[in-house]
């Protein structure tokens, strides 16, 4: 844990520091923010702005919590108003005919095809074991992404955070600034919407 008299001298030096400071978590929220997100680009978007955020605001962090979980604080919080802002992409054309005006059906797109696939080298497993390994790659995969998909937002990190992360759910309350009880609930929920939509042993340990 990084004391207030830390942040302040590293705020009040330059910002080598602080990138010293908050680099070795870049990975971890890439990772994040895809799983939240579906997108790369947008994950990488939202981690730059993680860490612009975090040291314009260095000074208000307290130290009551870890450096680390302050700023998955910030990635949340940004990946959220993305997610509130979001529209649907928009396809390329060259991927689908054009409409037949005349037509009496209409194609539809089931699948979420803007997903982007994961890269390996953002995948931090040097001290993992097997199964955790197993478990983090099926994590980013597009089918788990795809289910994802139909949870709400705060459903969405709710999930994400307790049963990939294995955050507490108190750890996740004060994240998100909720009771642990509504974060059991809403954990609860998208568990429940999510096995509709995806089946796996990642799901079925979800599940107990």
């Amino acid at each position: 844990m990084v004391s207030q008299v830390d942040t302040s001298a590293i705020r009040d030096s330059d910002q080598q520091q602080f990138s010293d400071l908050a680099e070795p978590y870049r990975r971890e929220l890439h990772a994040y923010c895809y799983r939240l997100l579906g997108s790369l680009q947008d994950a990488e978007d939202s981690v730059q702005e993680t860490m612009l955020r975090a040291w314009r605001r260095l000074d208000t962090f307290e130290g009551r919590a870890s450096f680390r979980a302050w700023l998955y604080k910030i990635a949340t919080n940004v990946c959220l108003d993305a997610l509130d802002k979001a529209t649907r992409r928009g396809l390329p054309a060259m991927l689908y005919p054009s409409a037949d005006p005349q037509a009496t059906q209409v194609l539809t797109v089931n699948d979420p095809v803007w997903l982007d696939p994961f890269p390996d080298e953002w995948l931090d497993e040097a001290e993992m074991g097997l199964e955790a390994r197993y478990a983090q790659r099926e994590s980013v995969t597009l089918a788990f992404l795809t289910a994802l998909q139909v949870l709400p937002s705060r459903q969405r990190a709710v999930l994400v955070l307790c049963d990939v992360l294995d955050w507490k759910a108190s750890e996740v309350a004060t994240l998100l600034e909720i009771t642990i009880s509504a974060a059991n609930s809403a954990l609860h929920r998208a568990r429940s919407t999510l096995t509709k939509h995806y089946h796996s042993p990642v799901a079925e340990r979800m599940q107990v």
